[in-house]
């Protein structure tokens, strides 16, 4: 890479560590957009279909295996992979094997994009699949489309994961905006709190969340958001924050925070006395927040779309209780929620792929996505579907709460 690409790729960088609004994020993803052109081969095709041969299919995933993330990221890798060896001993798809090839981000924006990069020109992927992070996924779907590679179901409900519309964009989270309005407002309807407190991550995914509390607020009179207070990515003090929250007097605590900072909140709330309710986005849906937050975090609200499994519910059926022994079996560990999510993903472009037929490639694949709706599992999960004009796949989401250490689904599914 020569000097001046390097200083763009940095440019870009700096900005991914910076942005603080929805325009600089337009910005930097542009950015990405002009670094793909520059570091991919002019003469691409579209019709020349990469990452699928004879008897293979190449995906690529961007995950957070060394990160702030890693709870999430290494049980959605480990569904993943469990699919992909299920499909694989079984012949494939239409005869030909999937191969998954990870790359670590360790949440940091930098990597990111240098990763898709080396999954989408050394590689050459078919598709990138469930890319984990906001800041990881909007700047690398650039690099994608410039590539003429689906972009599929990243691990994020950010709405720029669907918008504009983009033939090659499919995203499969109801979309935090939506969702947090939705699930929040049902909350309120049951209480008689009147001033709202809010505390988000200072980045695009916390303005997100943001912008579903101030849309949800609009429409009920009598309930106001008082105060709002943000942190950096990765902070692990949140005591200036809650201390001018509760200097509001707020009743009820909206947090825009994913694993460490949501327990950390909770916990500096709960030190400085504040006995009100916490209510989390789906990022905040996390199976870590039950386990490692002990009894600081019970009662804890947030938003899902696919249940958290627990083996020994008695509620569960047998379909399940077997894909859970055979993750155990294979990874020696439990199965959680993002082991769902990592199966389910791989899942959903193997029925696509094969509705596809034997001569795979973006525009039959791209079709039959189109076409063909993914219904509800025995996994807990929602019905998905997209269109010719649709690239947001679901848009329910439902409310758990924590209770005795576990997370527990309050609510049928909600539509955002």
């Amino acid at each position: 890479m020569s000097i001046d690409k390097q200083s763009e790729s940095q440019a870009l960088v700096n900005a991914l560590r910076s942005h603080a609004d929805r325009r600089a994020f337009l910005q930097l993803t542009a950015a990405g957009a002009s670094l793909a052109s520059m570091t991919l081969p002019a003469a691409w095709s579209q019709s020349a279909t990469q990452g699928v041969s004879k008897d293979q299919i190449v995906l690529g995933h961007i995950g957070d295996l060394s990160g702030p993330l890693v709870s999430l990221s290494k049980p959605s890798v480990n569904g993943m992979r469990m699919r992909v060896s299920e499909i694989n001993e079984q012949g494939g798809i239409n005869g030909r094997k999937i191969k998954l090839n990870i790359e670590d981000s360790g949440y940091d924006p930098k990597k990111g994009v240098l990763a898709a990069q080396k999954l989408l020109t050394q590689d050459k992927v078919f598709a990138m699949i469930g890319t984990l992070g906001t800041v990881i996924s909007l700047p690398t779907i650039q690099l994608c489309l410039q590539r003429g590679v689906p972009h599929l179901f990243p691990i994020t409900a950010h709405h720029g994961n669907y918008e504009p519309f983009h033939k090659l964009k499919f995203a499969s989270f109801a979309p935090y905006p939506d969702s947090t309005a939705a699930g929040l407002k049902e909350i309120l309807r049951q209480r008689s709190v009147k001033r709202i407190g809010i505390l988000y991550q200072d980045d695009e995914f916390g303005l997100e969340i943001l912008r579903g509390t101030e849309m949800a607020l609009k429409t009920m009179p009598g309930i106001e958001l008082v105060e709002k207070t943000s942190y950096k990515r990765g902070a692990t003090d949140f005591s200036s924050q809650m201390q001018k929250l509760l200097a509001a007097k707020v009743d009820f605590i909206v947090l825009g925070t994913i694993i460490r900072e949501t327990i950390g909140a909770i916990a500096t709330g709960r030190k400085m006395g504040y006995a009100g309710e916490f209510f989390g986005s789906s990022a905040a849906y996390m199976p870590a927040v039950a386990k490692a937050g002990g009894k600081v975090v019970e009662g804890f609200y947030a938003l899902s779309e696919a249940p958290t499994p627990y083996r020994d519910d008695p509620k569960n059926n047998k379909l399940l209780n077997d894909w859970m022994d055979r993750y155990k079996k294979e990874f020696n560990e439990d199965a959680d929620l993002w082991s769902v999510v990592g199966w389910v993903l791989i899942d959903m472009f193997a029925k696509t792929a094969e509705k596809a037929g034997s001569g795979l490639d973006t525009d039959r694949f791209v079709k039959a996505l189109e076409t063909n709706p993914y219904p509800r599992t025995f996994l807990g999960t929602p019905d998905y579907a997209w269109g010719p004009d649709k690239r947001l796949g679901n848009t329910q989401i439902r409310i758990s709460q924590i209770q005795n250490g576990r997370w527990v689904t309050i609510s049928d599914f909600i539509k955002a």
